[in-house]
């Protein structure tokens, strides 16, 4: 079972695009073992996002992702952080495909939806920025006889 953080960006949310992405993340047969809306605090996204701290789109990506809630989750799954990628399509809306939550629904690379870790260190790493550790059990087995106490 592989683990990797997935986050619906402020754009997403506005756009009311959380059950869509959701429904989507588990029809592909992976489990949301963890989920939180809230605004990133300021330093989480800096530490989010440190990869592209010498990047002059840095700034405003920062104003961006802190501005309105989004959604934050841990995906698991069998090859979770490949399957999320995919089901993410590429970073540029432009050159994503159909079918994939970029290419349905993203309008500018600034702007596009969705987050998905990857790699397992960026995976561990961005859980770790936004889940505590006991937010980050594994839920992913259900046990029936809870479902009809």
């Amino acid at each position: 079972m592989e683990r990797t953080y997935v986050m619906i960006k402020p754009d997403g949310v506005q756009r009311g695009l959380i059950g869509e992405i959701i429904g989507r993340i588990e029809r592909r047969g992976l489990k949301i073992s963890a989920m939180r809306m809230n605004v990133i605090d300021e330093n989480d996204a800096k530490e989010h996002y440190s990869e592209h701290c010498e990047k002059p789109f840095f700034g405003s990506l920062i104003s961006y992702v802190t501005s309105a809630p989004s959604v934050s989750m841990i995906v698991e799954g069998k090859d979770a952080i490949k399957s999320m990628r995919t089901i993410n399509g590429a970073t540029n809306p432009s050159e994503a495909m159909p079918g994939t939550i970029r290419g349905d629904f993203a309008l500018e690379t600034g702007r596009n939806v969705v987050h998905a870790s990857d790699s397992v260190e960026s995976a561990e790493r961005e859980i770790n920025i936004h889940f505590k550790d006991d937010e980050t059990n594994e839920y992913t087995r259900i046990d029936e006889e809870w479902l009809y106490e």
